[in-house]
């Protein structure tokens, strides 16, 4: 094996040694990039494969996990402007865990790990300044976890503690956030932060909390229920989402039966915001009932005597008695007198209703509904829908608003053709963009190879182009020469000097040699040729001593 090899290097070598400059320059030029293609390759097959340990990390943030995984001796790389870093996919997981044993990363701002370590002998305003700061803290934090921002800082303003308290001074608050993208903020972000921020100060309110963004812009709209602008804004938000609520009704039904994208619904409620208070008292003379009823019954008995006679003696002393008697008879009169009262109650109903603001006036609603086309491409054709059918979806559209006819509700229905050019050319877009982007990873999946083997067929290409007489056949041609010199007549026949017993040294192995390359041989150099091949027939008869 050993020997093998030494005769194949010789044989290289003197390949090497019979090719000129350019063909060797061409050869090493193609050995080198075969070699490089082959070195990439390998160096691409066996890169491990990253993954994202953290992202959008600010300057101190990334240098706190930076120095962690140089602790723990992790490979990392670190791109996006630093703001990002990588480690290997499998052992990402492992390695937010251990960094989050450590609270690595803490965000921007300090939290409430300030008072991890006890401090002694602090005053009262230190104390209460170090809870304001970690709640700024907590809070940014917190509001740079939302989608919508990258970053956040949060500057609160707590009235002091009084003996007497002033209604005039309150907690106010003020956020400032970096919007991630080039949108704008959306505004149930906004209230989002406002509510959360007013709900973790004490006796802060929302309408209190003033939100900036990056660009300038104020988001600190009044929701005070006193203020005419606040009153405003609510009504205006009530009849936006009450709208939004119908048309997405609407359009959902819509859209299951015409499909997606096909109909289009808008609608316009009038509100309500009126609150009325109404107390109602009707009276009905002819219901009347007996509410009491008195009756007051008098006898009256009175006696009476006739008192004509002269005061004296005579009319006082006994004599006489039926005279006197008859004389001095009395009156009996009897009187009876009874008196009743009744009083009556008028019926009477009384009602109170009381009716708070949000009923719904009067619905006008929309409705655009796409036609339908039948076929593709210049055998599409526009068929429009019957009136049934349109007073259908009409109907459907009706029971989905709670369509009214005591309010004046109005719902329209219209057919018409949608311009979807813009949506069509937006997709062949996409589709072309995810055709590039696949070809492109299949390109650069393939690129290395593909260079290790255009370098190799370069390099085959360049050796097929190499004159024959400048590659050894497996018979060194130097040897015919050196033998056709030492016979003296150029016949190479191995006869002469002792020279042509190294030729049948040399015939003696077998080696193959291919028509094409003999018939070449003899065009360019007849004399060796025919050395060579008496060598050959008489490869078998020793050489004469």
């Amino acid at each position: 094996m050993n020997q093998n090899l030494a005769k194949i290097g010789q044989q290289l070598l003197q390949i090497w040694k019979q090719l000129g400059l350019s063909q060797r320059i061409s050869i090493s030029i193609a050995t080198l990039a075969v070699l490089a293609g082959a070195s990439g390759l390998a160096f691409w097959s066996s890169r491990v494969s990253q993954g994202l340990l953290y992202g959008r990390l600010s300057d101190s943030e990334a240098a706190r996990v930076i120095s962690a995984l140089d602790e723990a001796k992790i490979p990392y790389t670190v791109g996006g402007g630093g703001g990002s870093i990588y480690v290997p996919v499998d052992k990402v997981h492992a390695t937010r865990m251990q960094l989050a044993g450590r609270g690595i990363p803490r965000g921007e701002g300090v939290g409430f790990e300030i008072f991890d370590k006890p401090n002694f002998g602090i005053s009262d305003f230190v104390q209460r300044a170090n809870y304001l700061r970690a709640l700024q803290g907590e809070l940014a934090r917190t509001i740079g976890q939302l989608d919508d921002i990258e970053s956040a800082r949060v500057m609160v303003v707590l009235p002091e503690n009084r003996l007497l308290a002033d209604k005039d001074r309150h907690a106010t608050a003020s956020v400032f956030v970096k919007v991630r993208g080039n949108g704008p903020i959306s505004s149930s972000a906004v209230n989002a932060i406002r509510f959360m921020v007013a709900n973790s100060v004490e006796g802060l309110r929302a309408n209190f909390v003033t939100v900036v963004d990056n660009r300038g812009n104020s988001h600190a709209e009044s929701t005070d229920d006193d203020s005419v602008s606040g009153t405003t804004a609510n009504q205006l938000a009530m009849r936006r989402e009450l709208e939004g609520y119908l048309s997405k009704k609407a359009e959902g039904m819509l859209e299951m039966v015409l499909g997606p994208g096909q109909a289009v619904v808008r609608v316009s409620a009038d509100i309500n915001f009126e609150t009325t208070s109404r107390i109602e008292e009707k009276f009905d003379p002819e219901g009347s009932v007996i509410r009491s009823q008195t009756r007051n019954d008098e006898n009256q008995d009175t006696t009476t005597s006739d008192s004509s006679s002269a005061v004296g003696v005579s009319s006082n002393t006994p004599g006489d008695t039926n005279s006197t008697a008859q004389a001095n008879s009395p009156n009996n009169t009897k009187n009876r007198k009874v008196v009743g009262t009744t009083e009556y109650e008028v019926g009477r109903t009384t009602s109170n209703s009381y009716q708070a603001a949000g009923g719904i006036k009067r619905i006008s609603s929309a409705v655009t509904i796409a036609t339908r086309a039948e076929g593709s491409g210049v055998d599409r054709k526009i068929v429009p829908r019957t009136p049934e059918e349109l007073e259908k979806l009409r109907r459907v559209v009706q029971n989905a608003l709670g369509y009214d006819v005591s309010r004046g509700d109005q719902v329209i229905v219209e057919e018409l053709t949608f311009n979807d050019q813009y949506a069509t050319d937006l997709n062949r877009k996409f589709e072309i963009q995810e055709r590039e982007e696949f070809w492109w990873k299949v390109g650069r999946t393939a690129l290395y190879p593909g260079i290790a083997l255009l370098m190799l067929m370069l390099l085959m290409r360049l050796l097929k182009r190499t004159p024959v007489e400048d590659l050894s056949i497996g018979i060194p041609v130097g040897l015919f020469q050196s033998s056709a010199h030492a016979n003296g007549n150029g016949n190479g026949n191995g006869r002469g000097n002792g020279h042509g017993s190294d030729s049948g040294e040399w015939f003696q192995e077998p080696r193959i040699v291919t028509v094409e390359v003999l018939n070449q041989l003899v065009r360019e150099n007849p004399a060796n040729m025919t050395g060579a091949i008496r060598a050959w027939l008489s490869r078998g008869t020793p050489p004469p001593k």
